[in-house]
C-alpha cells in the first residue's frame, strides 16, 4: 500500500495486482494522492477511516466482491457520500446495472484506458464539488452536529441520528440562530405543522427526547428559565 501527494484522494481497489499498481501510479503522477488495496474488506476499512474522495472498484474479487464493497460504503454515514467507480469486464453487464443501483457513479470496462480513467475521475469529481457548492446554504454545521436539510439528514460526529418529523423541525429552528432565545409557543408555531399533537406543553417532552439522541450535543440545548429555549453559540 502505497501513498502519494495529492489533488484529490483515490482508493484504488482490485484484487490484479498489475492492474491496481498501473493505476496507483499513473493517478500519482496526475497529482493525486493514491491508496491500492487488493482485497474488499482491507478497502472497506481504508474508506471507513481515511474517507477517500473516490473509490475506483473492481466488481470481480475473490472473498467480499465489489458490489458488497459498494453495498457497505453507501451503507454507512461516513462513507456513503464517496464517489464510487466501478471497474468491469464487458461481460458483467448485470453486475454493472446492480453496482449503479447501489449507488455507485460510474463504470469503466477493463482493459483500462487511463486516460478515459482520468477523465471520469476529474468529472465526477467537478460534479461532486458542483453540488456541495450549490448545497452550502442547504448544510448548516454547529460543534459536532451537522444538519443537511435538502437530505433531511442530523449526523452527530458523523454519525447519523434518527430524529421524529418534530424533533427535526424543531433543531432546525434552534439551530438557524444560535443564541437566541425562544419561548414555547414560538417553537411551536415554527414546527408544529400538520401535527395537531405539538403544543406548548409536549415542547418540553419533544426537546427531553431530542437531547438525548444529540448525545454530549444534546447540553447545548439550553433552557432559559422562564422563557423557553436557545441553542448555545
Amino acid at each position: 500500500m502505497k501513498v502519494s501527494e495529492h489533488k484529490g484522494f483515490v482508493l484504488v481497489v482490485d484484487d490484479e495486482v498489475g492492474v491496481g499498481e498501473m493505476i496507483e501510479t499513473y493517478l500519482s503522477e496526475q497529482g493525486f494522492k493514491v491508496i491500492y488495496s487488493s482485497e474488499g474488506l482491507e478497502a472497506v476499512e481504508i474508506a471507513k477511516k481515511q474517507q477517500p474522495d473516490l473509490v475506483i472498484l473492481d466488481l470481480m474479487m475473490p472473498g467480499m466482491d465489489g458490489l458488497e464493497v459498494c453495498r457497505q460504503l453507501r451503507s454507512d454515514p461516513v462513507t456513503q457520500q464517496i464517489i464510487i467507480i466501478m471497474l468491469s469486464a464487458k461481460a458483467d453487464e448485470t453486475d454493472i446495472v446492480v453496482g449503479l443501483e447501489l449507488g455507485a457513479k460510474d463504470y469503466i470496462t477493463k482493459p483500462v484506458r487511463p486516460r478515459v480513467l482520468l477523465a471520469r475521475i476529474e468529472a465526477a469529481l467537478r460534479m461532486r464539488d458542483e453540488i456541495i457548492n450549490r448545497k452550502d446554504a442547504e448544510s448548516i454545521s454547529h460543534y459536532g452536529i451537522s444538519f443537511h436539510i435538502g437530505r433531511r439528514k442530523v449526523f452527530v460526529d458523523g454519525r447519523s441520528v434518527e430524529l421524529t418529523a418534530t424533533e427535526f423541525e424543531m433543531l432546525f429552528f434552534l439551530i438557524k440562530r444560535p443564541g437566541w432565545v425562544f419561548s414555547r409557543s414560538q417553537i411551536v408555531e415554527a414546527v408544529r405543522g400538520d401535527d395537531a399533537s405539538v403544543f406548548d406543553r409536549t415542547i418540553d417532552v419533544h426537546l427531553v427526547s431530542l437531547r438525548k439522541k444529540l448525545g454530549q450535543y444534546g447540553q447545548f440545548i439550553e433552557t432559559v428559565r422562564g422563557i423557553g429555549y436557545k441553542l448555545r453559540e
